[in-house]
């Protein structure tokens, strides 16, 4: 098949190299990872020594020297061949973690924690949402008081990615008056006394540890603060857009994923004296099923493009979201009904995949907070 040209022969062969990658260290053990809500952390440093975490990094630190958002998709697209179990949601949690420390960290926080971040040495999440308040980033309402040449941090976050692994949790706290005024970020090192954190379990992505954090007088050095005072609210917003884009793609690639299992298990699957396949109402789910999937990866990939130019695409970015999450939706749907009974059965796939179409359309913005937003940046 002939490639885009947006694809590259650098690209290509990252692209070889994930899928390697995904096929020998992840793929055999998602099951088993599944069912132990947990996978090792020598992963990381596996994923790390071959350079998975060093997208959008300074070679400096170890990183790859580029901000491409195309190997970012392709990133994503390739994980989600594993077939779900959260892994990729738990393995990744870095680059939502720690791009606002590239981006806004001092030379001396970037030389702390980059280096072993992009080895897989150390894990970073991102702590945004709160108790109280979701999507609702404006209004958080956890706090960091400058005192001498500390910050005191006091309040909670949940549903965080990697909250009980993380050695660095990249926090949204409120430095200053009521909205997105008042927000900073702020690097806690999560041996820092006060602070504590506590499991979650959830619908699906059983393997990727999430949890609620807790700062009760957290004292955290000045010089973790990521930018200026109070300037934290638009390097969130960039964040987002990042993240958003690689939740694209690996619902892009787990849609895919649906369809491969369906089309084996109806082109295998014998009823009524012929293949499931050559019953039409299959051939036409399955047709159904490709299209979309082809639909929303060639929005994903224009939208990467127009990233990798300098555009800032929002609304088409949370658009193109609520696109994924409901092309997932249908496709792990429409995969299941092909499957029968096999679908229901945990350890395949499409079960596990199932499980979790909810956290994409929520994740990272939810649908109706998406429609919102390219409401706000289409001027309705």
């Amino acid at each position: 098949m002939t490639s885009l040209p947006i694809y590259t022969e650098e690209h290509e062969l990252f692209r070889r190299m994930i899928r390697d990658f995904v096929a020998t260290e992840i793929t055999p053990y998602v099951n088993e990872w599944d069912e132990a809500a947990a996978f090792p952390r020598e992963l990381y440093r596996k994923a790390g020594a071959v350079g998975l975490f060093g997208i959008g990094f300074d070679a400096e630190y170890g990183g790859l020297g580029t901000h491409d958002p195309v190997l970012f998709c392709i990133l994503a697209e390739e994980l989600a061949r594993c077939g779900g179990g959260g892994v990729p949601a738990g393995l990744f949690s870095n680059y939502i973690g720690a791009p606002p420390i590239q981006a806004a960290g001092s030379e001396k926080v970037k030389t702390e924690i980059l280096p072993g971040m992009l080895s897989g040495d150390l894990v970073c999440a991102l702590g945004i949402t709160e108790p109280g308040a979701g999507s609702d980033v404006a209004n958080l309402t956890t706090t960091a008081t400058h005192d001498g040449d500390d910050y005191i941090v006091n309040g909670s976050k949940t549903f965080i990615t990697s909250g009980m692994r993380a050695d660095y949790v990249t926090t949204a706290v409120r430095t200053g008056g009521a909205g997105a005024s008042g927000v900073s970020l702020l690097v806690v090192p999560t041996k820092t006394p006060g602070f504590s954190a506590t499991p979650l379990t959830k619908m699906g992505w059983w393997a990727s540890d999430t949890a609620t954090l807790y700062y009760d007088d957290c004292r955290v050095p000045a010089s973790y603060l990521l930018g200026g005072e109070n300037a934290g609210f638009q390097v969130i917003m960039e964040n987002f857009n990042y993240e958003r884009l690689f939740m694209i793609a690996g619902m892009v690639g787990a849609a895919r994923v649906c369809f491969d299992e369906a089309l084996e298990w109806a082109q295998g699957r014998r009823t009524f004296g012929a293949r499931l396949a050559d019953h039409q109402v299959i051939r036409h789910k399955l047709v159904e099923m490709d299209r979309t999937i082809n639909a929303t990866r060639a929005w994903m990939e224009k939208l990467a493009w127009q990233v990798s130019q300098g555009d800032r695409p929002v609304a088409e970015l949370a658009e193109c979201k609520v696109q994924a999450s409901l092309s997932l939706e249908f496709c792990a749907r429409e995969a299941a009904q092909i499957l029968g009974g096999a679908s229901y059965m945990r350890g395949n796939p499409v079960e596990r995949i199932y499980r979790e179409v909810r956290v994409n359309a929520i994740g990272g913005g939810s649908e109706e907070i998406m429609r919102d937003l390219a409401a706000r940046q289409l001027g309705i």
